[in-house]
């Protein structure tokens, strides 16, 4: 577990990155994968966060089956519920293709 300074000065936990698996149906699928959609629209039972790992199992839901398709992609923002015209308990997921760096690093030529 990463431990931070909080604003006060104390240290402040941060909970480590969670990896949701996500049913996803064909159509939001091809789109995810060739990049059209960068964002899926999510009820938040699972509070998704900054950093967290999706796995997007390709789903066809008149069968009830996977296909076996898979894809990853980090959690780059999250809007949560309540404001826009989005329902309170639901989020838009902004997807992203690596995990987004640490703050203060710009660059991965640094790693």
């Amino acid at each position: 577990m990463q431990i931070n300074t909080s604003p006060a000065g104390r240290p402040a936990r941060v909970a480590p990155r969670q990896t949701h698996e996500l049913k996803t149906w064909p159509v939001c699928f091809a789109a995810v994968e060739s990049g059209a959609k960068p964002f899926d629209v999510r009820e938040n039972d699972r509070n998704y966060q900054v950093g967290d790992v999706l796995l997007l199992r390709e789903y066809e839901p008149e069968t009830e089956h996977y296909s076996g398709r898979t894809l990853l992609r980090s959690v780059s923002y999250v809007l949560q519920g309540g404001s826009f015209g989005l329902e309170a308990g639901w989020c838009v997921v902004g997807f992203g293709a690596l995990p987004p760096l640490p703050p203060g690093i710009n660059d991965t030529k640094l790693w």
